[in-house]
């Protein structure tokens, strides 16, 4: 006896069972139906100020599982509504009943892409003579800001622990403190509060970037860590288990490579990491969502499609084509579709994946 396929749609739940003896193309997708479900794991961006007609196409034919956006696609916050309100008429008319994600970086401080709150960045949320108290209206305040224009998801709060004055998250101001606990306990209240509006929280970017120095940019180039592994537990990931207490929705991976985990991949790439270290050791049930599939970090990984297929079979359930161009989430796309039709990437965990984001969909507006 052998189970086949079980992958989520966004119409319905399309499950095919197989028993008895079979062949090994019984597991196969068509290819046009492998395309829609790789879509509905791709998160979409797009340059300027008006989304283009080929992601107006994807979206209305549910192959898409939601858009970022950034300052550029930003003119204010009455425009920027209006951009999501035509992006939910596309998907409206898409054969998905899931809302789309839509989603940025609203941290706070120097990271943000809308106008308003949250003003504070993490290290002054961290300095403030309330930290509870400034959390939990930063979180507020991002949630409500989000949620105004039609946005559901915030890629924020930063739960990097900064190691030494002036390291990378420290000079941007993205982390709440050097100790463990605190950076836990404010960005539960952050998530908290912000959840509470209606957009969901991504923690990141695990399992830490806190030991990263100024010049340690994954954005830029291949970043190693050698952060010993009762360091990591101890230090870098205590914050993400008290996140994923609060009901942290989605987590971020990090393209750091973690010599004490996997010397091998970085974190966004390693069943390792994924599987065992988040999932297994840390319990977290909810959506992984790649950092952005163009970073310099991958630049040994070849092409998008190629990232794609690493990231999707490494456990990562959202892939994030964050280069400001339609194609390259195209590109993503089509190869995870090739992937799952000819068997590279295994049937009943794409659907799995499919099976947490779309339950993270149908819970947001």
């Amino acid at each position: 006896m052998r189970r086949g396929l079980a992958v989520f749609l966004g119409l319905a739940v399309a499950a095919t069972m197989v028993s008895g003896p079979a062949k090994a193309e019984d597991d196969r997708l068509s290819l046009g139906f492998a395309r829609q479900a790789a879509g509905q794991r791709i998160i979409y961006s797009y340059p300027g100020l008006t989304p283009p007609e080929s992601l107006l196409a994807r979206i209305r034919a549910g192959e898409a599982a939601g858009v970022i956006f950034f300052g550029e696609n930003v003119a204010g916050l009455t425009q920027i509504r209006g951009v999501v309100a035509q992006l939910r008429a596309a998907a409206a008319q898409s054969p998905s009943r899931h809302p789309l994600l839509l989603m940025t970086d609203q941290e706070g401080g120097m990271v943000r892409r809308l106008p308003g709150e949250p003003a504070m960045s993490h290290k002054d949320i961290g300095l403030s003579a309330n930290p509870s108290a400034a959390a939990t209206a930063a979180g507020r305040g991002a949630g409500q800001n989000l949620a105004g224009v039609g946005m559901n998801v915030n890629l924020a709060p930063v739960l990097d622990v900064f190691h030494a004055p002036g390291d990378l998250m420290d000079q941007y101001e993205r982390s709440f403190s050097a100790n463990a606990s605190v950076v836990g306990d404010l960005g539960a209240a952050y998530l908290g509060a912000q959840q509470a509006a209606g957009v969901a929280a991504t923690v990141k970017h695990f399992p830490g970037l806190g030991k990263a120095n100024a010049g340690d940019n994954t954005d830029s180039r291949p970043v190693t860590l050698s952060v010993p592994l009762t360091t990591l537990r101890n230090v870098d990931e205590a914050p993400y288990r008290t996140a994923i207490a609060a009901g942290a929705r989605l987590v971020m991976l990090s393209w750091a490579v973690y010599t004490a985990l996997d010397p091998n991949r970085p974190a966004g790439l390693s069943p390792t990491v994924i599987g065992q270290e988040l999932r297994s050791r840390n319990g977290f049930t909810g959506v992984t969502i790649t950092d952005a599939l163009e970073a310099g970090a991958l630049a040994g990984y070849g092409s998008t499609g190629n990232r794609a297929v690493l990231a999707a079979g490494a456990g990562s359930d959202l892939i994030l084509a964050s280069a400001r161009d339609v194609n390259q989430g195209d590109q993503a796309a089509d190869a995870l579709a090739r992937a799952l039709s000819d068997g590279t990437l295994d049937s009943d965990a794409f659907g799995q994946a499919l099976t947490r984001i779309n339950v993270l969909r149908a819970s947001l507006p």
